[in-house]
């Protein structure tokens, strides 16, 4: 217990990720951001903020692209894609690994948005274990830059988005790591409705994975993974039952949909973010702090970002002191 005021300052509380990427060649992703870990994992005040190459801090959500660009990977132009592949190659953030199960995700109304644990209640919440698997089946994350507007009803489902970027199931071999960002190529969609929300998931593969050259739509997922689409539909039917409330509800009666159709769900949940950036629509309590995209009106300094940074540190740790002294005081 007296080592933990030096765990929560100074150099002694953060930790730095260098990830290297899924697979090597053109593709990597994960060399370009790393995390930065702040607090003690499971608890209130953890967070995992993400800073650029160059050491600054930025959003997950807001400043890293949706999509992978095609003619420069770190600063070295590449070769013009020959087929559609670039035109489906999007960043993905992963927030929970796969067979864990910490409901982690982007903190979506705190400065530069940093992954934390979700709560409930004032109580950290965890996925419970559907049987027969152990927590998420598939690596869970999101696509940065897109935002399921809850004010906007979507036509496909006749009901509004969730207030969240929209959520990614990767599908391939590896277990992946928190905070990593990987390339994806989209394969389909499901259209959850959770609690009367419209909540995409869109069906996805990191390019990297050894098995990806064989996937390209969502009919190759039936074809070379039988039985893990009818154990993602199962698990987002009645993962939240545990919990005591009823089985979730889906658009078109539990049908996955294609690839094109996952495209033209992911164009318009962008469009909807450029709109939240640009203050041209009603974003309620989500923070649109960020540092690359410089026409926002809520653009800040890398300064600014950091000292951002550093104020939400401390008042969580403020706040994570005052819960242990009241538990000393208890004499818990």
């Amino acid at each position: 217990r007296a080592l933990l005021p030096l765990l929560r300052t100074g150099a002694a509380a953060t930790r730095l990720h260098r990830g290297a990427s899924a697979g090597p060649g053109p593709r990597r992703a994960m060399a370009l951001y790393r995390t930065e870990e702040r607090g003690r994992p499971c608890s209130l005040d953890y967070r995992v903020f993400f800073k650029n190459v160059a050491g600054h801090y930025i959003s997950p959500f807001h400043d890293i692209p949706l999509k992978v660009d095609s003619k420069e990977e770190n600063g070295i132009p590449t070769k013009k894609a020959r087929n559609d592949e670039y035109e489906n190659l999007f960043n993905m953030v992963v927030e929970v690994p796969r067979w864990t199960n910490a409901k982690m995700e982007i903190a979506t109304e705190e400065p530069l948005n940093p992954i934390k644990q979700d709560v409930k209640n004032g109580k950290l919440r965890y996925a419970a274990n559907i049987f027969p698997h152990k927590g998420y089946i598939w690596n869970y994350g999101a696509l940065p830059q897109t935002w399921e507007d809850p004010h906007q009803k979507d036509k496909s489902t006749n009901c509004c988005g969730d207030n969240d970027p929209i959520d990614v199931c990767e599908i391939g071999s590896k277990v992946l790591s928190r905070g990593e960002v990987i390339h994806v190529k989209i394969l389909g969609i499901l259209g959850l409705i959770d609690e009367g929300e419209t909540d995409w998931k869109l069906i996805a593969i990191n390019v990297n994975d050894p098995e990806a050259s064989k996937f390209h739509d969502i009919g190759d997922v039936k074809k070379f993974k039988p039985g893990y689409l009818e154990a993602t539909l199962n698990w987002f039917r009645v993962y939240k039952v545990p919990e005591g409330k009823p089985e979730n509800q889906f658009a078109f009666n539990g049908e996955f949909k294609n690839k094109a159709f996952a495209l033209e769900v992911i164009k318009s949940t962008h469009e909807c973010w450029k709109a939240l950036l640009m203050k041209k629509c009603n974003g309620g309590a989500i923070n649109c702090t960020n540092v690359q995209v410089c026409d926002s009106p809520f653009h800040c300094t890398q300064d600014e970002a950091r000292s951002l940074v550093e104020s939400v540190s401390f008042s969580l740790n403020k706040e994570s002191d005052e819960e242990e002294q009241a538990w000393c005081f208890l004499g818990k």
